[in-house]
């Protein structure tokens, strides 16, 4: 499915016209300005898969934050913008296809970070709640309590409760159920799994991050399945070589001056771990 079809950045020219007439900021910066122009990338042309590879500062975020924020895309994580980056996105324009669904949105790797770090928190909280809970059973279990009027209700229901569940019931009944202890891999992969929904236009920073080789692969089928059976479509920026095989992506290397589109296989990142493991073939036989 394609509902992005093509987007357009503002050329060097029209950036220059616009930053002479603009006081420089104390950080010396126009940012996003003659990031993307610098490798003369002005257009986009995009399939249902399209990935953005390239290495730090070759502005692949800068992009994606770029066409998230002109089509009003759902994000959760703050990111990194100045005084110019409304400008930017008003000389930016885009075509589609079809209407893009309200669902769609941007994922980054700090919300999958902090999804992380939300089902630790959780987890710790339910364990010093846990905790508390046993020597509450205890406690009322054995208790030579009496109610002596309405306000020791409460502690009455807690008392016969105690004393008629055993200790691993009574905390059962007591606590929401335990959140798994996922590891930081398998809890990136549940945020992808929980956000990406039918019918959607996803862009994706770098969703490699914290996920181990196995799992990208996991990933790399998820998102395959989901363009090619659920009606979604992404733009992504990864480096990952699991990823950029992808079947069907067009791939933009933003490492190119002027910025090019290529095979997975002719990428330099993907060059550097084949040349490694042929190197040290005879190692796995």
């Amino acid at each position: 499915m394609i509902y992005l079809s093509q987007f357009s950045f503002p050329d060097i020219e029209e950036e220059y016209s616009f930053t002479m007439g603009e006081k420089r900021t104390c950080y010396d910066t126009f940012y996003p300005f003659q990031i993307l122009s610098k490798n003369h990338l002005t257009s986009l042309d995009f399939e249902p898969v399209t990935i953005l590879y390239g290495g730090n500062g070759s502005g692949k975020t800068t992009a994606l934050n770029v066409i998230a924020e002109k089509l009003c895309l759902t994000r959760e994580a703050l990111y990194n913008r100045s005084n110019f980056f409304m400008d930017y996105t008003d000389m930016c324009s885009y075509e589609v296809e079809e209407p893009i669904p309200g669902d769609s949105r941007i994922i980054t790797s700090d919300d999958v970070f902090d999804f992380m770090l939300n089902i630790r928190s959780l987890n710790e909280g339910i364990h010093h709640k846990r905790e508390e809970l046993f020597g509450e059973y205890l406690d009322s279990k054995y208790s030579s309590f009496q109610m002596k009027s309405l306000e020791d209700y409460e502690k009455l229901k807690k008392v016969n409760m105690s004393r008629s569940n055993t200790q691993s019931r009574y905390i059962r009944k007591n606590l929401m159920g335990n959140v798994r202890e996922y590891s930081n891999g398998e809890s990136a992969y549940l945020f992808f799994c929980e956000k990406i929904k039918e019918n959607g236009l996803y862009l994706l920073d770098e969703p490699e991050n914290s996920l181990s080789p196995g799992r990208q692969q996991e990933l790399l089928k998820f998102l395959e399945d989901s363009a090619r059976f659920f009606h979604c479509q992404f733009i992504i920026a990864t480096h990952s070589p699991f990823l950029l095989s992808m079947r069907g992506a067009k791939i933009y290397d933003m490492d190119e001056n002027p910025v090019d589109i290529k095979k997975w296989t002719e990428l330099s990142n993907v060059q550097a771990y084949y040349e490694f493991f042929k190197k040290y073939e005879k190692e796995f036989q």
